[in-house]
Order: structure tokens, then C-alpha cells, then sequence
């Protein structure tokens, strides 16, 4: 979850490095650490706390050099201080290591290098590493990290630089990301595309077992065992300024603006208005898979879970295909019972979550073909998956996921609406009148957004809460989750997400003069099943008032019972109940963020919480 840059070239490395790791905050911001080669030696700068700390000490202690690497670090072992902060180094200073990821041998690697002479200084597993290549250096860098990281267990990203080895960076890859970036006569590498994406638009991702040597005449791959290897290049898409705040105040702010535009981008190509078909990329499963799946399995995390959650009502409504849905992290370690007979979706916002890339890596040893939902183009979910629905939100940079998640939500309609057409489960006609929805929900998103204005008075009265209670039915219900997330990740207020038919078994309990209840309560008047789902949210509004709670309820515009019982309405236009999730998400995101914001949280960098969870 920590984040990599490394720049060689013509030009100064040092404000190339800060640069990259700016962009890179999101993954961890702990402490930040720098190493260039200046004047013959290695000049390493590192400081606790965000990345101005270490801009104050490199100003304070000026260094320059024309190539190095930096970190900034999400804690794992050893605390957030300055000592522990990256670049790591071997003994003799001759040798620094900046890692993502976790040596989970480390305690005995480390044993046995101090039984050998090796002097540690740290807490860190990363110092292992350092010692490691210098046991094995004997002038050639890259030799000395392949014999080190064939005796690493777990997983990890490196980048390594040595004085006695110059002119050269050595980067390998077990697990977490790394990319490469190619341009004009100089060469980067990092952990994201946001990191370099200012410098080049032409990179290539690391698979596990790559090792990468960047010098000034450009970078040879090879796999751990030495062999040399080949990776697809890739031109990205992404315009710089879009990881940018662009006037907005935080990032989270901007890319909740982006949500119309990340939508559409999500439909272009595969939303036919006019037939209401659906069309999906290329991918390695056919027309006929889709039919003779006999279930479906999805697997994610975080966020992607709560949108996995939504998924499984859009499926099995418009497919009528059963839909188990399972947590990354839990996946594999009960021997889930799956076949060829089930398609297993995997959605991951960066395609490297490595619990949600152990469960695609089990589903497909099982024999089940898996497809990926997934933001970024060539990650290791993309690559190891049957087919990709890549969604087009773009470079997400705030640590709580906002974009991604609706644009997660439009792939999985998009996915639910061709199992039901590949499988004659739909006739033409529905399916015209659903795409047509589909398609003017950017636009009902940007008139959800425009009514910003709502949330003042009703911050100012609930931002002091110490606990938050969502509560929604059905298809609503992961919604709800998703708003009590988001409010616990970026303000630190307790919030439970709960159905709402389950309040009279435990949560009633909780209610009382003190406590705001968020309320999911729209409704699509042409469904029956929907009518009946918001007459009982009424009655759980009745419940909570009954008990002096505080009301938050989102309704659909013209609903006249709603407001003479909630204390605050948000309304949303009426939309089908299965894309309802796409504009309640919207608001909750907002009241998140405007109570963090009245409370004055970091909302873009929330404590102990990292962008991409790319260590189990």
C-alpha cells in the first residue's frame, strides 16, 4: 500500500521524485524517504508525518542527482517514524531499497544475516532486503537483487539503486503493482500511472516474477530466474489534469463532481440506445459460456463488495442466475465449490487487490472463468481474467472510492442486462426501455449534484454525532452500507449499514434523541415489489421518529409522505429501481464529505487507511 517512484534521465531527479510522490500520497503517508547519487555517493533524505515534512528537510539540506527513487509509506512493521521511514540501506550505505509490500520471512532472513555480521537499525522487514543484496553484490546490482528476492516469502514492489553500480535502477515485482514508464531518453518507474502520467504516456505493468533494469539507454526485462521477457506497452488515456484537484477544494470533492462524465464513459460503446442492445469488449468467453453458466460468483472488497452487493439484485433480476457474492479476504480460505459452470466477476478499482487477485487466482484453478471489473488497463486482475468490463472513471486519487463505485455499479447493469439478453431472458422491448434509463442517468446525476446547497443547515446540526444508522431494503440495502463506509472513512463518526426490516431484531434498540438515522427510501411507482418495499421503510421512519431519532431520508421527487415525517428530505428523480443505487449513492457521498469537512478530517487521506490494499 506504499507508493514507488523512480526516475533516470537527463534531467533533476529530486523534483521529479516529490512530484510522483505527491501523486502517490493516497497509498500511504506515514513518512516519505528519498535516495539520489550525488557526486559519487548516495544522498538519502527521509521525514515522519506527510510529504512536506520531507520537502521542509530537503530545502533545509538541499541534494540533487540526475536519477533515484522515493517512497512514501503506509506503516506495516515498525512504527511511522523517521528511522523507519524508506529508502532502507545495507550496512555499508552502499545500497538503499525502497519496497511495497510485506516480507513475511523477514524475522528469520533477519537472524540469520545478524549471525552473519549484518548490523540492523530499523523495525522494518524492508531492511532485510538491503542486506540481503548486499550479501550477494559483487558489482552487478541486478544479479544481487535476483539471488535476494528468490529468498523472499510474501509479496512486494522494489525499486534499488547502489553506488557502486551506478547509473541504473533495479525494479522487481511479486504482488504489488509496479509500472513502467518509457520516455523520450529517460525512464520511470512507480507504483501507479498517476505518479508519472505528467511525464509519459507510454508504460508497461510488471507481471509477478518480472525484474526490470532502467539505465539511460532504456529498460531490459527479464523473469527472477534471468531469462528475458517482453511486456505489452500501453498508451494511456488519462489526461494529467484529471489527476489534478482542479479548483476543487479536495480531491474526494472532484471526483464526486466526475461522476457524470465517468458514467457515460463507462456506457460509451456498449449501451446501443436505439436496439437496446448490449455490447461487451473482446473477451475470452462466448455467447454460449454466458448461457451455460449455471451461477455466478462475485468476489471484492472494501467499496467493490458493496457494489458486488447491488450487482447480485441486477443479476438475478434481469438474468434469473443464482449470484453468490464473497469478500476477497475470506474467499479462498473455505474452499468456496465452484466449476466451469460458474462465471466468477472480480471487481477491484486498481486490479491489484491482492486478496480480490487470491480469489481470482483460486476461482481459476477451480476451473471457473473469471471477468474482470476493474479502472486501470494492464493491471494483474485484467490480465489474468477471461474478459475485462473496464470501467472509465479514471484516475481516482481521494482514498475513499467515489467514482469508481458508481461507474462499478453501471458495469455491473451493463453485465446483468447481457447475461439476461445472451440468455433470452429479456425481451426487446424491456430491453429498450432500460437502456433508455440507463443513458439519461449522467444526466440525472448532474441534477442530484446541483443540488449541493441542501447539505449546509443539515450539517450543521448532525455533524457532532457520535453514531450514524443507515438503514435500506433490497437492492437499497448495499447502499446503505456504502453511506455508512464512507462516513466512518473520512469523518471517524461510527455508522452501521442495516436493513431495514431488521430494526425490530437489535438496532431500535440504539435509537434515540441523539442518534441521526439515514433512510433509503425511493421508490419506482411502475413496480409493485417497490411499492411494497417503501410503504414498510415508512414504517421504519415512523419507528425511528416514534423513539426521537433524527431523520435523513432520500425519497423520489413529488413524495409528499416522506417529508411529514423525516427531518431532512433529500430527493432524487425517479429512475428504475435497479439504477437507483447509481443516484442514492450521491448524496450520502456528499453528507460524508461535508461532515468530515465541518469536523475538520483529512478527507482525502483518512487516518490508517491506504488508496490500494495490495498487501493481505
Amino acid at each position: 500500500m506504499c507508493g514507488i517512484v523512480g526516475y533516470i534521465g537527463d534531467r533533476k531527479a529530486v523534483p521529479i521524485i516529490l512530484d510522483g510522490l505527491k501523486r502517490l500520497e493516497y497509498r500511504g503517508y506515514d513518512s516519505a524517504g528519498l535516495a539520489v547519487l550525488e557526486d559519487g555517493n548516495l544522498a538519502v533524505r527521509r521525514a515522519s508525518g506527510k510529504l512536506r515534512n520531507l520537502e521542509d528537510c530537503i530545502r533545509m539540506s538541499p541534494v540533487d542527482g540526475s536519477y533515484g527513487i522515493g517512497h512514501t509509506r503506509w506503516a506495516t512493521h515498525g512504527r511511522p517514524t523517521e528511522e523507519n521511514a524508506h529508502p532502507h540501506r545495507d550496512c555499508k550505505g552502499d545500497i538503499v531499497v525502497v519496497h511495497n509490500g510485506i516480507v513475511e520471512n523477514y524475522l528469520a532472513l533477519k537472524t540469520q544475516l545478524q549471525a552473519e555480521g549484518h548490523k540492523f537499525v530499523t523495525e522494518t522487514d524492508t531492511e532485510v532486503i538491503a542486506h540481503l543484496i548486499e550479501k550477494y553484490f559483487d558489482g552487478n546490482l541486478e544479479e544481487a537483487v535476483r539471488k535476494a528476492v528468490r529468498e523472499l516469502k510474501g509479496v512486494f514492489a522494489l525499486a534499488v539503486i547502489s553506488r557502486s553500480d551506478p547509473n541504473k535502477i533495479v525494479a522487481a515485482r511479486n504482488g504489488p503493482p509496479v509500472v513502467v514508464g518509457l520516455g523520450d531518453g529517460e525512464y520511470f518507474v512507480a507504483s501507479d500511472v498517476p505518479a508519472i502520467l505528467s511525464h509519459t504516456r507510454d508504460m508497461f505493468f510488471l507481471a509477478d516474477g518480472d525484474l526490470a533494469v532502467l539505465t539511460m539507454e532504456g529498460v531490459h526485462l527479464t523473469d527472477f530466474s534471468g531469462r528475458p521477457i517482453k511486456r505489452q506497452v500501453t498508451h494511456i488515456l488519462w489526461d494529467p489534469i484529471m489527476a489534478e484537484k482542479g479548483g476543487y477544494k479536495h480531491f474526494m470533492l472532484k471526483e464526486v463532481f466526475e461522476q457524470p462524465r465517468a458514467v457515460r464513459d463507462t456506457m460509451l460503446g456498449r449501451v446501443g440506445q436505439e436496439s437496446g442492445r448490449i455490447f461487451l469488449d473482446e473477451m475470452d468467453i462466448t455467447p454460449r459460456d454466458f448461457r451455460e453458466f449455471r451461477s455466478v460468483r462475485i468476489v471484492a472488497c472494501g467499496t467493490s463488495w458493496h457494489a458486488a452487493l447491488a450487482g447480485k439484485f441486477m443479476i438475478e433480476k434481469l438474468a434469473r442466475i443464482s449470484v453468490e457474492v464473497d469478500y476477497g479476504s475470506e474467499f479462498r480460505y473455505r474452499d468456496p465449490i465452484l466449476d466451469s459452470t460458474t462465471l466468477t466477476v472480480v471487481i477491484s478499482q486498481s486490479g491489484e487487490t491482492a486478496d480480490t487477485l487470491a480469489a481470482q487466482r483460486e476461482a481459476k484453478q477451480k476451473g471457473s472463468k473469471t471477468l474482470a471489473i476493474c479502472n486501470v488497463i494492464g493491471s494483474m486482475i485484467t490480465r489474468e481474467a477471461s474478459g475485462t468490463l473496464l470501467t472509465h472513471a479514471g484516475p481516482e486519487i481521494g482514498v475513499a472510492s467515489t467514482k469508481a463505485f458508481t461507474c462499478q455499479l453501471t458495469a455491473l447493469f451493463i453485465l446483468a442486462m447481457h447475461l439476461a439478453q445472451v440468455r433470452e431472458k429479456i425481451s426487446p422491448e424491456k430491453s429498450r426501455e432500460l437502456v433508455d434509463e440507463l443513458v439519461h442517468i449522467p444526466g440525472q446525476l448532474e441534477g442530484v449534484l446541483g443540488n449541493d446547497g441542501v447539505y449546509d443547515d443539515m450539517v450543521k446540526q448532525l455533524f457532532r454525532a457520535s453514531d450514524f444508522l443507515y438503514l435500506g431494503r433490497g437492492i437499497h440495502f448495499p447502499i446503505a452500507l456504502e453511506g455508512a463506509l464512507k462516513l466512518k472513512e473520512i469523518s471517524y463518526i461510527h455508522a452501521e449499514g442495516y436493513p431495514a426490516g431488521e430494526m425490530k431484531h437489535g438496532p431500535n434498540a440504539l435509537i434515540d434523541g441523539n442518534l441521526p438515522v439515514v433512510v433509503i427510501a425511493t421508490r419506482d411507482i411502475r413496480s409493485e415489489e417497490s411499492q411494497i418495499r417503501y410503504e414498510k421503510t415508512l414504517s421504519n421512519i415512523q419507528e425511528v421518529k416514534a423513539r426521537e431519532g433524527i431523520v435523513v431520508a432520500l425519497a423520489t421527487e413529488g413524495d409528499e409522505e416522506i417529508p411529514k415525517s423525516a427531518d431532512h428530505v433529500i430527493f432524487l428523480p425517479p429512475t428504475n429501481e435497479l439504477l437507483y443505487p447509481i443516484l442514492e449513492v450521491v448524496p450520502l457521498q456528499l453528507l460524508a464529505y461535508h461532515i468530515a469537512v465541518r469536523r475538520g478530517c483529512d478527507v482525502d487521506q483518512p487516518r490508517n487507511l491506504a488508496k490500494s490494499v495490495t498487501v493481505e
